[in-house]
């Protein structure tokens, strides 16, 4: 009998259109999850695979964006946060940041439901409480607000209030949540798009860049601790270490980069859920 699997979708940015192959692959072996986590990047694609699309359908929204610069360009414009006119009174970070809520509003599938409630698999995403410096997991209410706080990366996106937390991107405490989904399956995955280390020099960073690394950073120090203290059945660490954070328009490349190891992600995946 084969067993039952939950998978754990983590954060880093751009490279988290690898999640898509593995997605692919359990769409392949037809196994359908019986629970999601997901943190920033990982929310929103577990929301859309959650929400009853294969991973060959968020393929396609994905690289249709990519692949259209103005079209994301427009829509990035509609989900800034302030007018260029907050200039004068919150300052330039005010005027440049980005509306989580509404950039899920224009990126996301239309057919991701609004509520947690109407997904076809389980959810949960993972924010950071900002001021109780802590996790949160959202698995019920509003899915949009839930994956607009998980991705809302310091000043790039604008906190997110929920009740009485004002919340961050998720991967501040969790940025791999495979211990969230504990006693949900007999097979816990974890897909850990945090990327190799670089050993070499690399070009000095953009600000934007250098805030984004450190992140990444922290994340990776997160995760290695968390396993200490216990690791999921499997980790699948794509090869998306030579992309950045917001190389959103290198979605082709990341999704060809990660195409020839869909062989041994099915392989791994086969030997465990009919072991």
């Amino acid at each position: 009998m084969t067993k039952s699997l939950a998978i754990a979708l983590g954060g880093g940015g751009a490279r988290g259109i690898a999640h898509i192959t593995v997605l692919e692959v359990l769409d392949d072996l037809g196994v359908r999850p019986t629970a999601i986590a997901g943190t920033s990047v990982g929310a929103m694609i577990g929301a859309a695979y959650a929400a009853g699309m294969s991973g060959r359908e968020i393929r396609r929204h994905v690289i249709t964006l990519a692949h259209d610069r103005s079209e994301v360009l427009r829509r990035l414009m509609a989900a800034r946060a302030g007018s260029f006119a907050s200039l004068f009174s919150g300052g330039f970070g005010s005027a440049t940041q980005v509306d989580g809520e509404k950039f899920c509003e224009h990126f996301l599938p239309a057919m991701i439901p609004k509520d947690f409630g109407d997904l076809k698999i389980p959810l949960k995403v993972i924010a950071s409480d900002l001021y109780r410096r802590e996790q949160v997991v959202l698995s019920s209410g509003s899915l949009r607000c839930a994956v607009a706080a998980s991705m809302a990366l310091p000043t790039l996106v604008r906190p997110i209030a929920i009740g009485d937390r004002m919340l961050v991107d998720g991967g501040a405490t969790n940025p791999l949540p495979f211990d969230q989904l504990r006693g949900c399956a007999d097979v816990i995955v974890a897909v850990d798009i945090s990327g190799e280390p670089n050993d070499g020099r690399g070009d000095f960073p953009s600000p934007w860049e250098a805030i984004l690394a450190t992140i990444l950073v922290m994340g990776q120090a997160i995760i290695t601790e968390k396993l200490k203290h216990g690791a999921p059945d499997l980790i699948i660490r794509p090869k998306v270490g030579l992309f950045r954070t917001l190389d959103f328009f290198q979605a082709s490349a990341i999704l060809r980069v990660c195409e020839p190891s869909k062989t041994e992600i099915r392989q791994r995946l086969t030997a465990l859920l009919e072991s």
